[in-house]
């Protein structure tokens, strides 16, 4: 039997570089289709998930390169509103792409997405979110279908905390007309990052890190230069 023989005692000294953190990364990729300016995002983790994230943004029609290590640059001028299922089924948090989709484009149309082994993760909470802003949601043949020909500000209060209903709602509610109240949201400090990457295009959110969001939306939003930040579970194992 194999063993691992370890000496205590000895004094560890030194630095690490911290990966950004991918669970706030991949909303930020989704989030960059609500703009038609190019969004640069840095610090951004080498992993097969966002390499499959950014050939999802690729094939919906934006132009997506990785010019230097941690770099991804993204423009989405003209895309698509059907999300390639090949792609999509690969990866649960495809499911972010509902949010700007239905915000931006006023359809969505994106395959039950897979890639997670954890057991059974339904959509309820999302859809209840997107039903709240007043999109049509169906569900069929295994597609989640958002028709939102306008979304309308309003009270959220998911029925359990939801970290991938939370971020759906707010990517959504950012271009609402109105106020959207998001109650019981998740905390997380990839929420926050995403907060703060969404305020610096333009957006208009208050409370993230806390389990009430405030949401007013606008308009438009610009594009953008943003750090994402270290990945907490990868700091936490060193």
């Amino acid at each position: 039997m194999d063993c691992l023989l370890i000496n205590g005692k000895c004094r560890l000294n030194g630095e690490v570089s911290v990966s950004g953190a991918k669970n706030a990364c991949l909303p930020m990729f989704a989030a960059a289709l609500l703009t038609d300016q190019k969004c640069v995002l840095k610090n951004v983790p080498d992993l097969s998930d966002v390499r499959f994230m950014a050939e999802i943004l690729g094939q919906l029609g934006a132009q997506i390169s990785n010019p230097s290590k941690g770099v991804w640059e993204i423009q989405a001028k003209n895309v698509s509103n059907i999300a390639p299922y090949e792609l999509v089924r690969k990866m649960r948090a495809s499911i972010c792409l509902l949010g700007p989709m239905a915000a931006r484009l006023k359809k969505a149309s994106v395959s039950m997405p897979g890639g997670c082994y954890l057991g059974d993760r339904p959509i309820d909470q999302h859809l209840k979110a997107f039903t709240s802003l007043g999109a049509t949601c169906t569900l069929d043949n295994g597609m989640i279908d958002i028709c939102a020909d306008k979304l309308i500000g309003s009270q959220i209060y998911f029925d359990k905390i939801t970290v991938g209903a939370t971020i759906n709602a707010m990517l959504a509610a950012v271009k609402a007309t109105g106020l959207t109240v998001i109650e019981n949201a998740a905390k997380e400090p990839h929420i926050v990052d995403l907060a703060n990457f969404l305020n610096s295009m333009g957006a208009d959110i208050m409370g993230a890190g806390t389990d009430v969001i405030k949401i007013r939306g606008v308009k438009t939003l610009k594009g953008t230069t943003y750090a994402i930040i270290p990945d907490q579970i990868e700091a936490g194992t060193y």
